[in-house]
């Protein structure tokens, strides 16, 4: 769906083959009309009248992926319920701000969601928790609309090392070494097993994995 003519100044940056391009001035109908449309792997960032337009490169896919397929993977050999919702456009039209996370899932409020085709997030609890591949920044403050959102968890992956972020009561992120969604998990393994994901192929670094999450978790 091609954007509106506007008379305003665009910001359009590309590193390493992800372009990101600002437009201000926009309404929330057009936003909500991007997100409605066909565009399959845009990303779309909206911060009260600015939108940010985020093209991936192939390297930012191929990582949340395979963050999703940890998640994914960990969920599956321990038997714990989810609802995956992938680039899920989250917004509050009250707030004004809205997003595409590279991943996202509800774990601890998964029975609150089951079975619903369509999430309002102004009745309905967001994700749990939520992937960002940051390797190009942002112009806009993502954390932010996070927040304002009420994600109550965010990991960040820049290519080389995760961050995890936990939602604190006064509506800021703060760094922590723990998942709260899945308390037990040995992040230093996440960062190993990213580490390697070049070593192999992809099949047998997500066994290596699977195999991991039983030798560690699904005996106890």
């Amino acid at each position: 769906m091609p954007l509106p003519h506007h008379n305003t100044i665009m910001s359009v940056s590309t590193i390493q083959a992800e372009t990101r391009i600002l437009i201000p001035n926009i309404s929330w109908d057009v936003f909500e009309a991007l997100g409605a449309s066909d565009c399959a792997g845009i990303r779309f960032t909206y911060d009260r009248g600015n939108l940010e337009i985020m093209s991936p490169s192939p390297e930012h896919e191929w990582f949340h992926r395979l963050l999703g397929r940890m998640i994914e993977a960990l969920t599956e050999e321990l038997n714990i319920p989810i609802r995956s919702g992938g680039a899920t456009t989250l917004k509050i039209q009250l707030k004004q701000r809205g997003l595409e996370p590279d991943e996202c899932y509800y774990v601890l409020n998964e029975p609150r969601v089951r079975g619903k085709k369509d999430i309002d997030l102004a009745t309905e609890p967001p994700p749990d928790l939520a992937v960002e591949v940051d390797i190009s920044h942002s112009s806009l403050d993502k954390m932010g609309i996070y927040a304002d959102l009420g994600v109550p968890e965010l990991w960040l992956y820049d290519g080389t090392s995760l961050r995890v972020f936990h939602l604190r009561a006064e509506g800021v992120y703060a760094q922590e070494q723990q998942s709260f969604a899945f308390p037990f998990l040995d992040l230093n393994e996440i960062h190993r097993f990213l580490d390697r994901c070049e070593e192999t192929d992809e099949t047998s670094w997500i066994r290596s994995f699977r195999s991991w999450v039983r030798q560690q978790y699904a005996q106890k």
